[in-house]
């Protein structure tokens, strides 16, 4: 499992209020197979994680959406947050940051509240989702079927509700992330 990525490259699009066990882990996750992951964000430096709604440590910024090419990347994580999200889908350069997964067909996991820039992004009709139960009419009214499990995988997207769904999430990603472009 340790080379399962070697040679990918993968993206953590987040912001201030990340919730933190849900950058971390998934990080954890695809570090540990093999890919290099960078955190990608709205602004140069760091950014706060929290956890639940306790501010947390900062991590550093990589590269900024702005600056980033989708291009460069096998892959791409949403971490949850209720700020972190509402940060991104605002963000114009963020919104066309993961369209571009979507378009090339690439591989893409989201957990709890980060649905919502794929919302914003128009990329989640006629896909089956998850997250956590707040976001269930903002995805069915952007033409998703929403449904409480703890993981699903529709082509190359996966989500997730919840830090506890962590260990699915996390295996499904990396698994995702080594098929490639669906």
């Amino acid at each position: 499992m340790a080379t399962t990525l070697q040679g990918k490259r993968i993206a953590f699009l987040a912001a201030d209020g990340v919730e933190e066990v849900e950058y971390v882990q998934p990080r954890e996750a695809v570090e540990k197979a093999g890919a290099t992951a960078e955190l990608v964000s709205l602004k140069p430096g760091t950014i706060r994680a929290f956890n639940h709604l306790d501010p947390s440590k900062p991590y550093d910024v990589d590269v900024t959406v702005a600056e980033a090419d989708a291009g460069r990347y096998d892959g791409l994580v949403l971490p949850g947050g209720v700020a972190n999200p509402d940060f991104l889908r605002t963000d114009l350069d963020a919104v066309r940051f993961v369209r571009a997964f979507f378009d090339a067909g690439k591989p893409v996991g989201v957990i709890c509240h980060g649905p919502w820039t794929l919302v914003e992004a128009d990329v989640v009709r006629g896909r089956r989702i998850t997250s956590w139960p707040s976001l269930r009419t903002d995805l069915v009214n952007a033409g998703a079927t929403w449904v409480d499990e703890p993981c699903v995988t529709d082509n190359g997207l996966v989500s997730s509700r919840k830090p506890d769904d962590l260990p699915a999430f996390c295996a499904k990603i990396v698994e995702e992330f080594a098929e490639g472009p669906h």
